[in-house]
């Protein structure tokens, strides 16, 4: 066989495997995105936060880094004049309406008031702070008797 009929086998070789890979990649595409199609399904359980990430330079990345900045919930107006922009009804309606769709996932805003917005992460945070220690209302002896190292008389 001379050079050329070997290069010519080889690269139909080398086209087959291609070809072969590109199914099994396809196949692969295919339950990947049945996967996220049937977690989205799926209703969140309470305590997860989305693991979505907001396109970056957007408006919704820029009030969510304004939010964390602050640290505690702003009215639109607030998020508006903190994004350098005017605050008119046009954008008090984009903004609201934007973080509310993330609001009614339950996904990286809240909503704590009127057009007034919070991260969902500081929200849980609060609240963790604003729970009692475990031991909150028990005296000595109350402690003693969830160890089981009361004595009895």
């Amino acid at each position: 066989m001379n050079i050329r009929a070997q290069l010519e086998k080889k690269i139909e070789t080398q086209e087959k495997e291609i070809e072969s890979l590109k199914a099994e990649v396809l196949r692969k595409e295919s339950f990947l995105s049945g996967l996220k199609e049937a977690l989205k399904l799926i209703p969140r359980q309470d305590g997860e936060i989305a693991n979505q990430v907001l396109r970056p330079g957007s408006d919704m990345a820029k009030a969510q880094d304004l939010l964390k900045k602050v640290g505690h919930p702003l009215h639109v107006g607030e998020l508006l004049k903190g994004l350098g922009k005017e605050v008119n009804k046009g954008n008090r309606a984009s903004l609201s309406g934007s973080m509310g769709t993330y609001v009614r996932k339950g996904e990286i805003f809240f909503k704590s008031g009127p057009n007034t917005f919070g991260l969902i992460e500081q929200k849980r945070k609060e609240n963790q702070e604003d729970e009692p220690p475990d031991d909150f209302g028990l005296d000595d002896s109350d402690e003693h008797e969830r160890d089981g190292s009361a004595t009895t008389n």
